[in-house]
């Protein structure tokens, strides 16, 4: 990488075999999941709340939220506790355990052939060390409003 360009730091994620990307200023905190209490009548999305730094946060599941079959969690497993816009939130996933330094000239922006909800959810698209990284826009990713919305049968 070049002296002067600009990069930033990312947390790395996987999730159904694939590698996502979250901005790092957004996480607080990456820990192995211990207990997820289920809430009554919570939409399928949310697998229920976590104890994190002494307040309780609701937990998404990324499996859930991305249209991927739903596994049993395991030692890789992890809760990525996220603040985006003033809300806390968990993320379960497979696993996030890597750090990365991303210039922001290397990031192209999602291909075109990406739409509806997915689309949404993508910031855009890196190649790094020969594997392909999806950045999530995580404001997106934790608005479940339109999860809602589709489970109710309303059009978004």
């Amino acid at each position: 990488m070049q002296e002067g360009t600009a990069s930033e730091t990312f947390i790395l994620l996987e999730l159904a075999g694939t590698t996502y990307a979250i901005r790092s200023n957004f996480v607080q905190q990456v820990m192995m999941i211990e207990h997820v209490t289920p809430v009554p009548n919570a939409i399928s999305v949310v697998e229920g709340v976590v104890h994190a730094r002494g307040r309780v946060v609701p937990a998404l599941n990324l499996r859930v939220r991305f249209g991927f079959e739903k596994v049993p969690f395991d030692l890789r497993s992890r809760l990525i506790i996220v603040s985006v816009d003033g809300r806390v939130i968990g993320l379960l996933v497979d696993s996030a355990r890597e750090f990365v330094k991303i210039p922001l000239t290397s990031i192209e922006a999602p291909p075109e052939g990406i739409t509806g909800l997915t689309g949404k959810y993508l910031e855009g698209v890196v190649s790094l060390k020969g594997r392909l990284i999806l950045i999530l826009r995580l404001d997106q990713v934790i608005d479940v409003g339109d999860t809602e919305a589709i489970a109710a049968g309303i059009p978004s």
